[in-house]
């Protein structure tokens, strides 16, 4: 099968049938870890192409266990080899204590030349015993010492950087796009574009009909080897990565999915010059009274790759004049207005006032991409020109000890020619890899291209528990940033990043938890956004709503803590501006 075609039986299989039988083709360029049950009937004499069959469902992200059964003809002499290896397998796993060995065969059975044995076995070229006898490994203390190091464990130990690694899946989860956002755009797109879906009793979604339009786009060469093919239907569709995960038969759709980057495409081909007339939209808490206008930049590097990019989103004051940074992410807390064009207004002059904050934005975030890549380029040199460099030195070792048996009379010139072969492809490589660090490094920023515009309008009437005072959420901030030191964490300011939380702050064996701060200048009832309540669904128990009551008049005020509030409290869903109330009665009966 070409690729497209296998991709397309994956999805077959994975939709629309519990069984596939497949050839050698499937050991490779497909993801079938919706899958836990595989039966080898016909074992590779190459371990590497065993490897690569089971890393077909045993792979990152299989939540099953997953069984492998690998039939055998025992009275056979191959098959004598191969259960001898199976059985030394299995005792290098117990010993190492994990499954890794399965799917690295070649690294653990180092040394060996597995499909070699089998061939001599099949072919009765050694006797078996002695064939038996080579695979037949001691796993003593050194030997699985020498097993982790093949496995590159004690360099990972030795190299990796695991605090960075953790901070970096910790603002991926915090900035994970929320599911309930791309399930709301979606539905809303592809009923625009005239397809057909149905809301499923077990919360799933099944898409009946897809537009004709959207299914051009997939059916585009371009599309197709990018994304995959598109089925004609999806009976279980979720958006949440974490509930596709934990169901086999149902389809994850997200960015990176045929059918959602297809939609996606449609409405940036039929929809993106309303994008520039501009919306109408409300603020719930009576603040916002002007324009906000939307800016994509983009970085490259030497190599002409996209380095990359980020949206900006400067708002623009009616009342004041005045332009500021603000979070893209503020959209989530606003309602729509039932207008749909922007009232007139002096965009152009609009686009002037705000192009050199957007530019100093892009400057910024290109200074974070500079020091990532010079931290990458660093890592590139420190292991892949050094090695290039030792290898080309220990040739050069070689070649030396080559001439002085060409001086004795050896008859060495084939072993010379290669040698000083190999050295020029070394020597080409590493010269290559300079030039491509050195190009990586250098970062090129281009113009800011102007995406939408925005109308905000104040509420018309605030409800005491939706209005926000400034300063006595500013109160509000310095108490809880207060209480969090004092309780031994360490408390960090994001509230201007609109994350769906203002403080992350952390215990001293790096334990986060996620705070949002509410302040009244009384007592009463509070009131989060959606994005802030979205947030907490996922988050879970490390998201914390914090209420300080009477901030600015008492002294004293310690911040009422509520963990999970979504599991926690009662709230009053106001649909019509996007808010969850948390009375004041339930945030005294469940805060501590």
């Amino acid at each position: 099968m070409r690729l497209e075609d296998r991709v397309e039986a994956e999805k077959i299989f994975k939709n629309e049938t519990q069984v596939m039988v497949a050839t050698e083709a499937a050991g490779e360029g497909i993801n079938l870890q919706f899958c836990h049950l595989m039966i080898n009937y016909d074992i590779p004499w190459n371990p590497n192409r065993l490897e690569q069959r089971m890393g077909r469902i045993h792979r990152y992200g299989q939540t099953k266990e997953v069984y492998v059964f690998n039939l055998v003809a025992e009275d056979t002499r191959e098959g004598k080899v191969l259960v001898r290896l199976f059985e030394k397998l299995e005792e290098i796993r117990n010993a190492l204590q994990t499954d890794k060995v399965f799917d690295v065969i070649s690294e653990v059975l180092y040394g060996k030349n597995l499909s070699q044995l089998l061939v001599e076995a099949a072919a009765s070229a050694r006797d078996i015993d002695d064939i038996l006898k080579e695979i037949d490994i001691t796993v003593d203390e050194e030997y699985v010492s020498r097993v982790r190091e093949n496995l590159g464990e004690s360099l990972a130990t030795r190299y990796i950087d695991y605090t960075r690694l953790k901070d970096m899946a910790e603002k991926a989860r915090e900035n994970r796009l929320i599911p309930e956002y791309t399930e709301s755009f979606f539905k809303k797109a592809l009923l625009r574009a005239g397809g057909k879906l149905r809301e499923r009793k077990d919360d799933f979604l099944a898409i009946e009909s897809i537009p004709y339009d959207i299914r051009g786009i997939a059916n585009e060469e371009n599309y197709k080897k990018r994304y995959g093919t598109l089925l004609k239907s999806y009976p279980r569709i979720t958006f949440d990565k974490d509930v596709g995960f934990r169901h086999a038969d149902v389809e994850f759709v997200s960015f990176g999915h045929p059918l959602f980057e297809a939609t996606l495409e449609w409405v940036d081909r039929e929809l993106s010059s309303e994008l520039k007339k501009g919306a109408v939209f409300i603020d719930p808490e009576g603040n916002l009274d002007g324009y906000i206008l939307f800016y994509e930049g983009e970085v490259k590097d030497g190599t002409g790759s996209i380095a990359g990019k980020s949206l900006f989103a400067h708002y623009s004051d009616s009342r004041t004049g005045q332009v500021k940074t603000i979070a893209p992410t503020v959209m989530w807390d606003l309602s729509e207005a039932s207008s749909d064009n922007v009232e007139t207004a002096d965009i152009e002059a609009l686009r002037k006032s705000v192009l050199t904050k957007v530019v100093e934005g892009l400057q910024g975030y290109m200074a974070k991409l500079q020091t990532d890549r010079n931290r990458q380029a660093q890592i590139k040199e420190k292991y892949g020109i050094k090695s290039l460099d030792q290898l080309v030195v220990s040739l050069d070792g070689d070649l030396i000890q080559l001439y002085d048996r060409k001086e004795q009379g050896a008859n060495v010139d084939l072993a010379i020619r290669n040698k000083e072969e190999q050295k020029r492809k070394y020597e080409k490589g590493r010269d290559e890899l300079q030039d491509i660090i050195a190009k990586e490094r250098n970062l090129t920023m281009t113009m800011p291209s102007f995406l939408g515009t925005v109308r905000v309008k104040p509420a018309v009437h605030v409800g005491e528990d939706m209005r926000r005072d400034d300063e006595v959420e500013r109160l509000g901030m310095q108490i809880v940033m207060k209480y969090e030191k004092d309780e031994g964490r360490f408390p960090e300011d994001v509230s201007k990043d609109n994350l769906g939380f203002d403080i992350r702050s952390k215990s001293r064996d790096g334990k986060a938890r996620y705070v949002e701060v509410k302040a009244r200048a009384l007592v009463g009832s509070v009131a989060l956004t959606q994005n802030e309540w979205f947030k907490a669904q996922r988050l879970g128990t490390d998201y914390y709503l914090y209420v300080v009551w009477n901030a600015g008049s008492d002294p004293n005020a310690k911040p009422r803590i509520i963990q999970d509030p979504v599991r926690n409290v009662k709230v009053e869903e106001r649909i019509e501006v996007v808010r969850y109330i948390v009375s004041a009665s339930e945030v005294e009966q469940k805060s501590h």
